[in-house]
């Protein structure tokens, strides 16, 4: 039988980023799981509120908010009430401990984390130019890439480019094949500006016999065979060290450790980027 779908809903009064990232973490945590996300952003009114509680209470499902005006969020612990409706609220607990420890009061005006600042901008310049170097489309990238992503094909070298994008970071994934060589603009580049990522050939075993399945290509292939991952394997790890980079391994990493470790590398002065390597 198939499995029915949880829903979530998300409200916001700004776009609803905050309590989204929130709600995709956590369901990360359990398996098995079919969620649907329901996003309303923009939400300034009690009738708009008063409907999207109405509608996640006849889906039996919850709703996860970011609201900082006082009358909204007043409106919605009214409407759970109300409706037996579960509700989560992201950033009311966070708040209330800014206030009682540093005695201070909220502005309580919506959007203030999205203002059209200069740091936005680039956000959306980073993500805009991410998208577009996805999986090596523009070598030329690389050279003004902030971060140049190698590595061998499931090592989820897409979503982390996109996270790391959305913390303002130009990032060029390339996959690292046996059968094609680096091109020039990747040997070119200063080793500080690269990061080669690699995990257990057991563990690329299980993901990418996985990935067949949901293709629906056959078992056999050599793509999810222990022999070619280890080949390949190898010949990443060579190339890693002709660059010179940091390597991190991601077995068992979540997207946000991985790219926590990056951040931290990036971050360190440029004589300890160009000498530490990452152990992993």
């Amino acid at each position: 039988m198939e499995q029915s779908s949880h829903f979530i809903t998300i409200c916001s009064d700004s776009i609803g980023d905050t309590a989204e990232a929130v709600v995709q973490a956590v369901i990360h945590q359990f398996q098995n799981q079919r969620v649907t996300i329901r996003r309303y952003g923009n939400v300034r009114h009690e009738d708009e509120l008063r409907k999207l509680m109405e509608e996640t209470a006849q889906l039996q499902g919850f709703v996860a908010y970011t609201l900082v005006q006082p009358e909204l969020r007043e409106m919605i612990r009214e409407e759970a009430v109300r409706l037996d409706l579960r509700i989560v609220d992201i950033m009311g607990p966070m708040m209330q401990a800014f206030i009682d420890t540093f005695d201070d009061a909220p502005q309580a005006r919506p959007g203030l984390l999205h203002q059209l600042d200069e740091d936005y901008f680039q956000r959306i310049e980073a993500i805009e130019f991410t998208v577009a170097s996805d999986d090596g489309r523009d070598l030329g990238a690389m050279l003004k890439a902030d971060i140049v992503l190698l590595g061998m094909s499931r090592t989820s070298k897409t979503p982390l480019s996109i996270f790391l994008a959305h913390r303002g970071k130009k990032v060029v994934n390339y996959p690292v094949v046996p059968e094609i060589g680096p091109p020039q603009q990747l040997m070119s580049l200063p080793p500080n500006r690269i990061i080669g990522l690699t995990m257990k050939p057991e563990t690329m075993l299980k993901i990418r016999s996985e990935r067949l399945k949901v293709l629906g290509l056959p078992a056999g292939s050599q793509y999810a065979s222990l022999e070619r991952i280890t080949e390949e394997t190898e010949y990443a790890a060579g190339l890693f060290a002709k660059l010179g980079c940091p390597v991190i391994d991601i077995t068992n990493k979540a997207i946000e450790e991985t790219a926590g470790i990056i951040m931290g590398y990036i971050s360190d002065s440029p004589e300890t980027a160009e000498t530490s390597t990452l152990k992993m």
